[in-house]
């Protein structure tokens, strides 16, 4: 595979590329399919220490990235002026509409369901819109804490592939 090596490297940073661009779209997993990418280096090259090492770290990084951006649209939605009570329905109802209609239901219903539960809550729609607009905020901040996440990830991969 020696001659080989310098494509399959190639392939895998393509691959991780288009993990990183992909996380402009909200729906696309492009940190796990920085991580697959990872994956399928380490076996097809094997595992030695440092590289069981690293790609734990890029496991780590994968899940955390995979779990902030709740944390930050939550955030968002809630310095917008939603309540926690909001915040969680919300986050239901995004996943709901992400199960019922692939892959856009989430992204339309979680809005839509902090909009709803605040005009309620709060009888003023611009209130309502506040909270949306906080969300939105989050889901900008969200983008860039993913996008570094898997930069990281990336230089993690460099570092393994460097130490083989």
């Amino acid at each position: 595979m020696d001659w080989l090596e310098p494509a399959f490297i190639w392939i895998i940073q393509i691959v991780i590329l288009i993990g990183l661009v992909g996380l402009v779209i909200p729906i696309f997993p492009g940190l796990v399919l920085i991580w697959l990418a990872t994956l399928g280096y380490g076996i097809a090259k094997g595992f030695s220490t440092s590289g069981w090492i690293l790609f734990a770290l890029i496991s780590l990084l994968m899940l955390m990235g995979s779990v902030v951006d709740n944390i930050l649209m939550g955030v968002g939605a809630r310095k917008g002026g939603a309540s926690w009570l909001t915040v969680a329905i919300a986050l239901g109802v995004g996943l709901l509409g992400t199960i019922v209609f692939p892959p856009l239901g989430g992204l339309i219903a979680a809005p839509l369901a902090i909009f709803g539960l605040e005009l309620w809550r709060q009888r003023h729609w611009k209130k309502a819109g506040k909270a949306v607009g906080g969300l939105a905020i989050g889901w900008g901040m969200t983008f860039l804490v993913r996008f570094g996440i898997g930069v990281l990830m990336m230089i993690c991969w460099w570092v393994w592939v460097w130490k083989s």
